[in-house]
């Protein structure tokens, strides 16, 4: 799913599970720094294989 910051204006239009890379452009920080919220534990989130995905709870939580 692709988003820009003005795309999002409902946390309904959200996916119940969104990517690092996600988060990153829907906060407008790098991915590195979207790694580094989630590494510290201020983004929950929840390893799938290899790949890392933050649930929309999670996210919504962190925004709070």
């Amino acid at each position: 799913m692709h988003f820009s910051k003005s795309a999002i204006t409902n946390t309904d239009d959200l996916p119940l599970v969104l990517t690092v890379s996600d988060v990153s452009k829907i906060l407008g920080i790098g991915k590195n720094t979207a790694y580094d919220f989630i590494r510290s534990g201020a983004i929950k989130s929840v390893r799938v294989g290899r790949q890392i995905r933050v649930p929309k709870s999670a996210f919504l939580e962190f925004l709070s």
